[in-house]
């Protein structure tokens, strides 16, 4: 059974920070060149007046070193789950900052780089969080599946059919699966198996991973699909046989018992 694994942020932060600057990454921006990364801020001050990476010195670009530098939205994303209230806070100190001088503010320039983004929005949120999810059947043309079908094991009026869930965001994907089970009335040789588009997930997921770890922007319910596969059975293997010539003196795994009770 899985276990949580609790990791402090301490752990994580040489992975968050700016190497420029000290801070955790805000507005984060990967140099092509070399994949470090910096604050957009930081990273483009610096580059002003040099045209080498200023972790390995790889040179970003002879004459021109900001075309080689790229956003990383999906490294600030994870910064802002890990660091508990950073986007809060950095949305605040933009909204005072464009208040303070309405001069400067973007007319084009996104709701985020305004500050007048919820938390909410952003696919974070506390596991208590009721989670609206779709499920449906997902087909892949596999002859097992069909098979079971055919073979009168399951209904073909339960397999297709989009349905949708309110779940607790802490709602884990082998509950998601009993549930599944028991509406659908799979039998017990069959298991029932969670994916996201056409990617598996870990039975140990959770709603809420889910939403952090796949491009989920809360448009819509989170779209899920399952399939139902037979269950796997172990299979015993036999060691190899001696050739002649060799030792024989212990016994085989693989005789039978009344082979066993014959031998002198």
């Amino acid at each position: 059974m899985h276990r949580t694994t609790r990791i402090k942020i301490t752990e994580l932060n040489p992975h968050l920070m700016c190497a420029l600057c000290g801070g955790y990454f805000i507005d984060a921006t990967t140099i092509v060149e070399c994949l470090h990364s910096f604050c957009k801020t930081c990273i483009v001050r610096y580059l002003e007046t040099n045209k080498y990476c200023p972790m390995c010195d790889v040179q970003v670009h002879k004459t021109r070193p900001l075309l080689s530098i790229r956003s990383d939205k999906t490294l600030q994303d994870i910064v802002y789950k890990l660091v508990p209230g950073l986007f809060k806070d950095e949305m605040k100190r933009r909204r005072d900052f464009y208040a303070a001088y309405p001069v400067t503010e973007v007319a084009l320039g996104s709701q985020e780089e305004r500050g007048e983004v919820a938390e909410r929005d952003q696919g974070t949120g506390p596991e208590d969080e009721i989670v609206s999810l779709s499920i449906e059947f997902h087909r892949d043309g596999r002859e097992d599946q069909k098979g079971a079908v055919e073979n009168g094991d399951l209904d073909k009026d339960k397999s297709p059919g989009l349905r949708f869930l309110r779940c607790p965001a802490a709602m884990t994907v082998l509950h998601l699966a009993k549930f599944l089970r028991n509406k659908m009335d799979v039998p017990s040789k069959y298991r029932v198996e969670v994916l996201y588009e056409d990617e598996p997930l870990k039975e140990y997921y959770t709603l809420m991973d889910i939403a952090y770890i796949y491009p989920w922007r809360r448009t819509g319910p989170l779209a899920l699909k399952y399939r139902v596969q037979p269950s796997c059975k172990r299979l015993r293997l036999c060691p190899a046989v001696p050739s002649e010539g060799t030792n024989t003196s212990g016994a085989s795994e693989c005789e039978s018992g009344s082979d066993k009770a014959q031998s002198p």
